[in-house]
């Protein structure tokens, strides 16, 4: 366990939230305001191509093709992966899947701090839905912190403990891939990813990656696979020789 380092990627997340918690501190807010309303302007009926690309950035469609490229960007790894296989890299996005569930549980169990989205809190906003028919998302009643950014990190953060540097790289932009149609038409604050999501991940993450409970967890999960399949293989010959 590298406990030097679960304690410096937790003090960031700490100082993360603190500088965008604290009133002394406007940073954030400046930060949101500005990245909203520079985007927002853009949302108007004189701009239907740039109105267009991002309502289908906003779909569920959208969210579902980010997902077939989670697992298409799970399979190079396991690819590129020098000891990968089926099960290995399938056990990986199991112990993925399960931390982002319990961390996403304990999340909307414990965290009381709610906040709307800038299109939620605003007044005299352009609004994506008055300007196109596709089922687009553009406003949030709780848009802190971004579940969508949450997730990405920790695909990411999976990637970069299990995968080689490219697919680590790769998976990272991902996450601004992912984030950026939500910001851009005001379902989230810039906040709500880069420090919401962020910290938390920064907080709860290394805890999992830093120590051996993941690898140990993927390496049990895989040896309790190969003992079922073998069990499953002997009991399957016994059963052809004695018939």
């Amino acid at each position: 366990m590298n406990l030097r380092r679960i304690l410096f990627y937790n003090l960031l997340g700490v100082t993360l939230v603190t500088t965008w918690w604290l009133p002394q501190f406007l940073v954030w807010s400046s930060v949101d305001d500005a990245i909203f309303w520079f985007f927002n302007q853009f949302i108007t009926a004189d701009h239907p191509t740039w109105t267009s690309i991002l309502a289908g950035l906003n779909t569920r469609a959208f969210d579902k093709a980010m997902f077939v490229l989670l697992v298409v960007m799970l399979y190079a790894a396991m690819k590129r992966d020098p000891q990968g296989s089926w099960l290995k890299w399938g056990v990986i996005g199991f112990v993925m899947t399960a931390t982002a569930l319990v961390l996403q549980d304990i999340i909307h169990n414990l965290m009381t701090y709610k906040h709307a989205s800038p299109t939620g809190m605003l007044d005299n906003v352009n609004l994506l839905t008055n300007l196109t028919s596709l089922p687009a998302k553009d406003t949030a009643s709780s848009s802190f912190p971004s579940d969508h950014g949450l997730m990405a990190m920790i695909f990411a953060a999976f990637m970069w403990h299990f995968a080689d540097r490219l697919i680590a790289w790769l998976a990272t932009a991902l996450v601004v891939l992912v984030c950026a149609p939500r910001i851009m038409v005001g379902a989230h604050w810039v906040s709500d990813v880069y420090v919401g999501a962020l910290s938390i991940a920064l907080i709860a993450l290394p805890w999992v990656l830093c120590t051996p409970l993941a690898s140990a967890a993927v390496n049990n999960l895989i040896q309790l696979f190969k003992r079922l399949s073998a069990a499953l293989s002997h009991r399957h010959t016994h059963t052809r020789g004695d018939s």
